[in-house]
């Protein structure tokens, strides 16, 4: 019977999960034996819902680390960026159909 250690890792604990079904399909296992195998098979299946909760969280924090770089790369702080040449904002007049002047050009 497989002890779950601290060293334990995730694929050894699915590996040992699959090698205790086989051994229950097989129906060679007597009754202590099978019991045995429950019980280790039951630890381990806890062993790594907790691995699969604990790496699922990881990745959640990732994506929002990913997600607040990006709102903050989006929301850089700074002056805003001046209006192009020649609209009212520069205090430059509006070009108009007779010309900035406010006189028709020259045919």
């Amino acid at each position: 019977m497989s002890q779950i250690t601290e060293q334990q890792t995730y694929e050894a604990a699915t590996g040992r999960i699959e090698e205790i079904i086989r051994r229950l399909d097989s129906g060679e296992a007597g009754l202590r034996e099978t019991l045995d195998l429950c019980n280790e098979g039951r630890a381990l299946i806890e062993y790594c819902t907790i691995e699969l909760e604990a790496v699922g969280r990881g990745l959640q924090e990732l994506r929002l680390d990913e997600l607040v770089a990006r709102l903050e790369g989006a929301q850089a702080p700074g002056p805003p960026s001046p209006p192009p040449a020649g609209t009212p904002e520069r205090g430059l007049p509006e070009a108009t159909p007779d010309g900035p002047d406010g006189r028709r050009p020259a045919a």
